[in-house]
């Protein structure tokens, strides 16, 4: 969603990078360039005055950093910015001290409210909570029916007393559901209610009614990010008419500007709580300002990554693999690697993981065109091999691999594809796991190449001692030979045993025996 305005200020905070200090005119040209950016992301005309004017005069002011070239002295006071009109700190749902919590929602036609109530009962639900999903929206056509199947889908119970389509009181049913939930030992309580296409009079009624007979501890307002600047004006309309203490974005993964994002939390001063970003009942995160800040500039969300991973990877899983990978708990084969990558996928899109890694702005383009299926045809692959073909891959010759090509419909080329680039990963991600770094030959512990250089495989040692090591393993062993020295640094790091024969069998010239009275 924030594409086009990423990709404007990365060009800005580029055209800063180089320069010793902050000229006025420096100032002036990252403002205007600045403006245009949030502009054409249709942030509201006044956030974007209050947003640059704020931007020049910090920029302007002694508190900029000598430790920071002027690039990052910007793009530390853009992030600034950019938080606090995000609603600078993340704001956590409020809890009843008695339960139910009874949480409202409102919002729009087509803003995705039934959706956004299970997506938001799934999560309480992750969080140790009960909650009970209430269909007061008895206007749209098969309303209720879509938040029962979205309850089902989410594996939280719903209260419907009612069969909608335009029958039935939504605020009877609504103050119904409080005593539902306190006989049935619900902590938590969504209702979901009706929207308009527009903002009209029935619309305020009803949503003030149903407030005044729940008193929610929460009124979520439920917003299309997509709409653009008629969020802001529906936001204002909305807490004019009924008020409400928090605003959640849906359709965050859509291709629209992005604005209304930029804008809501600061034209109505309510915060940004929760944001949807995708179809699947758990693209649902708690916004944060700091971190959609830091994704906006291209920094990356390492914060949300990490957490996502905490909940999807498997801690004893994954500590068996990483002994693995150290030699200590068998061999890393292609039955933990399968493991590892499905767990990567329950994470979600791979784009989307890949997007949250700082720097990936600049490939975006290549981000965005990777294609699932082809980790589709790797995991057909996989299971098309027995269980001691996964374990050890090494017995997987040529009709091995025919079989599996036939078994999984690849060709036979994407299989020696997918083997040899498995041995490639492993051998670098076992250097990693056992702190040796490759390429680094000599040094104690240190993996270096599997055989000299070309130049020097032609070239011959001192003394006319051949630079291939099976000839000159077959001449006679010589006293003080460097090459039994040279024999102590193999490509596994250093040989203790060789290297003290070394310097045992090692003799001075008689000349130099003489001087040291040797």
């Amino acid at each position: 969603m924030f594409d086009t305005l990423q990709d404007r200020l990365a060009a800005t905070f580029k055209n800063l990078r180089g320069k010793g200090r902050l000229t006025e005119a420096d100032i002036d040209a990252a403002a205007r360039e600045i403006r245009v950016a949030l502009l054409e992301a249709d942030v509201n005309l006044a956030v974007v005055k209050d947003f640059v004017a704020a931007v020049k005069d910090r920029a302007r002011g002694t508190e900029l950093s000598g430790a920071l070239n002027p690039g990052q002295q910007v793009i530390k006071i853009v992030n600034d910015e950019l938080v606090t009109i995000l609603g600078g700190e993340t704001r956590l749902l409020r809890f009843a001290k008695r339960p139910p919590t009874v949480i409202m929602l409102a919002g729009l036609q087509g803003a995705g409210k039934t959706t956004l109530a299970g997506k938001l009962a799934l999560w309480l639900k992750s969080e140790g909570h009960s909650p009970l999903l209430v269909a007061a929206d008895l206007q749209r056509p098969n309303a209720v029916n879509q938040l029962q199947v979205v309850g089902q889908r989410a594996g939280v119970q719903v209260f419907a007393p009612e069969p909608g389509n335009g029958a039935g009181d939504p605020v009877a049913v609504a103050k119904a559901s409080i005593g539902e939930a306190e006989r049935r030992l619900f902590d938590v309580v969504i209702v979901d209610t009706a929207g308009r296409l527009g903002v009209d009079a029935d619309l305020m009624q009803q949503a003030a009614d149903i407030r005044d007979a729940v008193s929610p501890d929460e009124i979520l307002f439920v917003v299309d990010a997509m709409i653009g600047q008629d969020a802001v004006n529906t936001a204002k309309a909305f807490a004019e008419g009924v008020g409400f203490d928090g605003v959640v974005l849906t359709k965050l993964d859509g291709d629209a500007r992005g604005g209304a994002a930029l804008s809501i939390a600061r034209v109505t001063g309510s915060p940004i709580m929760f944001a949807s970003n995708g179809e699947q009942l758990k693209d649902f995160d708690v916004f944060h300002p700091d971190r959609m800040a830091s994704r906006i500039l291209g920094m990356g969300d390492m914060l949300t990554l990490i957490e996502q991973a905490e909940k999807t990877f498997d801690a004893e899983q994954s500590a068996k693999a990483a002994a693995k990978l150290t030699g200590q708990g068998g061999e890393f084969g292609l039955a933990d690697f399968l493991q590892q990558m499905q767990m990567v996928r329950k994470m979600g899109p791979l784009s989307k993981i890949f997007g949250m890694l700082p720097g990936m702005g600049e490939i975006k383009d290549q981000i965005n065109n990777i294609d699932e299926r082809d980790v589709d045809r790797i995991e057909a692959i996989i299971h098309s091999m027995t269980p001691t073909e996964r374990d050890n891959p090494k017995i997987i010759d040529g009709s091995r691999r025919a079989r599996i090509a036939k078994g999984s419909g690849v060709e036979v080329s994407e299989v020696n594809g997918l083997v040899n680039r498995f041995f490639e990963a492993r051998k670098m991600m076992t250097s990693m796991a056992s702190g040796k770094m490759p390429g680094m030959p000599g040094l104690p512990g240190m993996g270096g190449p599997k055989k000299p250089p070309a130049k020097q495989q032609k070239k011959k040692g001192a003394r006319g001692v051949s630079g291939n090591p099976a000839k000159r393993n077959a001449l006679p062993a010589r006293a003080g030979d460097p090459a039994d020295a040279a024999a102590a640094f193999g490509a596994g790091g250093l040989d203790q045993a060789a290297l003290e024969k070394a310097m045992a069998d090692f003799q001075l010239p008689p000349e130099l025996r003489g001087r040291l009275g040797k």
